[in-house]
């Protein structure tokens, strides 16, 4: 909150000329000072606050400014381990395709020792199912989290039905606070409803990265009745909760654009699922397609290079996101033959890039799929995702570059 004393500051100091002598305070507009300048920069990191707040239906307290989503879900994850550890050995549950700032940061804790986890394995068309997540959870269990929406494949999970799952197991086992539900949602935020308390979460983490001009600033909502602990030393910034001084230019571009993002959420999610579906048809209309448009778990042809399978549920997948893993081809060939023809695509998520693997993500869906033995671990999964700035004629000439260079490498595979 804004104390009586810093709305003084701000007025009485307006119409003097200023002479900056607190350099050692590192930036010139710092959130923390109390002259003048510090306080009128407080306030504007307090308004771009009540912005991220009003559209998440949430408090202003209740957001926490990081440096981006990978912050976000470590401060989410490693903060509620580390406030309930020295009760024993807590236990946390996720899903085998979230972002590897989750997944890795799970498996880190449980080689430190400081928590047993559980991954559940998606099911083949790459959604959870939440009666295993509810299945999984025991007394010691402090923590679920799942993606909103799947950054390879952009399948959408259930959030509200996990968090319907967990609500009952907290009521039958007399424990109104445990576990507490994480979700990243750095995916789902230019398409998907980000209400808090309608998706039944505690804690949700977004990410400037992932919003047109935002800036590389990432949010926590922290529900204001779950216990986190610091994961750094420093100051007591960010509600005692993440130190260091705040990024405000940065933190002041992400609350305009993530505002932005919202008043044209529903008009550009009609668009680019159409777009998406046109893609969809036009590649099948054009390439051999291996299995039945009605389902995805129809085998590879041998003989057919050019063959293929969308990855992810078909209906509950994000509007701009398409996946697709060809029989033989490395997806990591394809990404370089299309970048010569000027399309920028990807293999698996940025994060993992410089992995010499194929996609874990992929590998989970064909594992479900019993695949594992016809799809070799370089093939994974080509990744488009589409854009304010994507129009039909890139579609179109996107698909024709693919038929191309699938005629040209066919000889090859």
């Amino acid at each position: 909150m804004i104390s009586i004393y810093t709305i003084f500051m701000s007025k009485s100091m307006q119409k003097l000329n200023k002479i900056y002598l607190d350099y050692a305070a590192s930036v010139e507009a710092n959130p923390s000072s109390i002259h003048s300048t510090g306080v009128e920069a407080k306030i504007k990191l307090q308004n771009s606050r009540k912005v991220v707040a009003n559209i998440l239906g949430a408090r202003p307290e209740e957001i926490i400014f990081t440096s981006g989503g990978t912050e976000s879900n470590n401060l989410a994850i490693q903060g509620v381990v580390l406030a309930w550890h020295r009760k024993g050995l807590p236990h946390i549950i996720t899903t085998n395709i979230e972002h590897p700032s989750v997944l890795k940061t799970f498996k880190l804790l449980e080689q430190r020792k400081l928590a047993e986890i559980s991954v559940i394995a998606v099911e083949p068309n790459g959604i959870v199912d939440p009666k295993k997540i509810k299945k999984e959870i025991k007394k010691n269990t402090i923590l679920v989290s799942v993606m909103y929406a799947n950054n390879e494949i952009g399948t959408i999970q259930p959030i509200k039905e996990i968090a319907k799952e967990i609500r009952h197991y907290r009521k039958i086992s007399k424990n109104l606070t445990l576990p507490i539900f994480h979700t990243d949602a750095v995916q789902a935020v230019n398409y998907l409803d980000l209400s808090v308390e309608k998706l039944g979460v505690d804690l949700l983490s977004l990410s400037g990265s992932k919003i047109e001009e935002a800036g590389r600033v990432g949010v926590l909502y922290k529900k204001n009745t779950i216990k986190l602990e610091k994961i750094f030393g420093g100051g007591d910034q960010e509600m005692g909760l993440r130190p260091g001084t705040e990024n405000l230019p940065e933190i002041i571009s992400f609350s305009k654009a993530l505002k932005l993002t919202q008043d044209m959420k529903e008009k550009e999610t009609k668009r680019l699922t159409k777009l998406r579906d046109y893609f969809i048809s036009e590649f099948r209309r054009i390439i051999f397609f291996s299995g039945s448009p009605a389902s995805q778990r129809q085998p590879f042809k041998k003989d057919n290079p050019a063959s293929f399978i969308i990855n992810g549920d078909l209906q509950n997948r994000l509007p701009n996101n398409v996946n697709i893993t060809f029989y033989k081809i490395p997806s990591d060939l394809l990404v370089i033959e299309l970048s010569v023809k000027g399309i920028m695509a990807s293999s698996k998520s940025a994060c993992e890039s410089s992995n010499a693997e194929g996609s874990y993500v992929i590998k989970a869906l064909r594992n479900e799929m019993g695949l594992s033995s016809e799809v070799g671990a370089g093939e994974g999964g080509m990744r488009f995702s589409m854009g304010r700035k994507t129009t039909k004629k890139d579609i179109d000439y996107t698909v024709k570059a693919l038929s191309q260079i699938l005629t040209k490498l066919k000889k090859w595979y």
